[in-house]
């Protein structure tokens, strides 16, 4: 399974970063440009996945490395984000709000 730092998620650019928090920890705090697929509703929204590589983020890295890991078996070009969106946030980088 591939894997990057919080610092190398913000020096990543244009990748396409996907939140699989539910809903309510989505709403609560984001990294800036995250697209919210919940982990519980992933299986019915593959179709909304992109086609290219993306980084999968949750809060602190278990639920992503398992949605990575899913995903690599079915082909796609996934990367687990290690210490999630509580290291993004302890290290001071700002989040969005809906």
């Amino acid at each position: 399974m591939k894997s990057i730092t919080v610092e190398q998620l913000a020096a990543a650019g244009d990748t396409p970063l996907i939140d699989v928090r539910e809903r309510d920890e989505f709403a609560r705090g984001h990294v800036p440009g995250a697209v919210n697929l919940p982990m519980s509703d992933l299986g019915n929204r593959l179709d909304e996945l992109p086609t290219e590589a993306f980084n999968v983020i949750c809060e602190l890295g278990g639920r992503s490395a398992n949605v990575v890991q899913a995903l690599e078996a079915r082909g796609y070009d996934a990367t687990n984000v290690d210490g999630g969106t509580a290291e993004w946030r302890a290290q001071g980088r700002p989040v969005d709000l809906p």
